[in-house]
């Protein structure tokens, strides 16, 4: 099995701690309080009949003086949430500081923006339009994702399309067997194909 640790971020009340509870147990509570330092939830994917995924995920607390953990916890990670509040100006702009320190601890990230809340529309302050420009400049994978931890709408497609850009980066298709293995690798860890290109005259 897969195993790829992934990072959950954003400013305090954002909604990071109902996402991962609505994909992980399919709850929602209201009343959800705020994250004390770091909480951890482990969840399996199973894409197909032979592809079994384990995402470990790790929920930072929003307050400022929980940030100073999260440089350790990037470290290694295969992707990242970075989760704003579409009721939320301040939320937006603050996922900057975040992916700072992401940029300066790990190489390879990947990052997904999710909007949440997106079922306040009567309470909305940041555009679809102001969301994807954001995104582009912070460098994040396509375009934020619009959530609702509270009607379940979109959840697991970010956790989908994580999935996706995570195998997209690191896996390959061996065109003998058909099985994917890492691109790390230059022979099929299946059938033993060897994948090399042969530069021989």
């Amino acid at each position: 099995m897969l195993k790829y640790k992934i990072v959950v971020a954003g400013s305090k009340n954002v909604g990071k701690s109902s996402l991962i509870a609505r994909y992980c147990d399919n709850v929602f509570n209201e009343k959800t309080k705020g994250t004390i330092g770091v909480a951890f939830k482990r969840k399996e994917v199973k894409l197909n009949e032979k592809l079994k995924i384990e995402l470990n995920i790790w929920d930072f607390g929003g307050e400022e003086k929980y940030r100073i953990l999260f440089p350790a916890y990037v470290n290694g990670a295969a992707a990242a949430l970075l989760l704003y509040d579409t009721t939320n100006k301040s939320s937006l702009k603050d996922l900057e500081n975040w992916v700072k320190i992401m940029d300066e601890n790990s190489k390879d990230i990947i990052k997904i923006t999710i909007a949440t809340k997106i079922d306040l529309k009567e309470k909305r302050e940041i555009s679809k339009a102001e969301g994807i420009k954001a995104s582009e400049n912070l460098n994040c994978y396509g375009e934020p994702i619009g959530t609702s931890s509270k009607t379940g709408e979109n959840i697991e497609q970010v956790f989908v399309d994580l999935v996706v850009a995570i195998l997209e980066r690191d896996l390959q298709e061996c065109s003998q067997c058909g099985e994917l293995f890492s691109k790390k690798l230059k022979i099929c860890n299946f059938c033993g194909e060897n994948i090399e290109l042969d530069i021989t005259p």
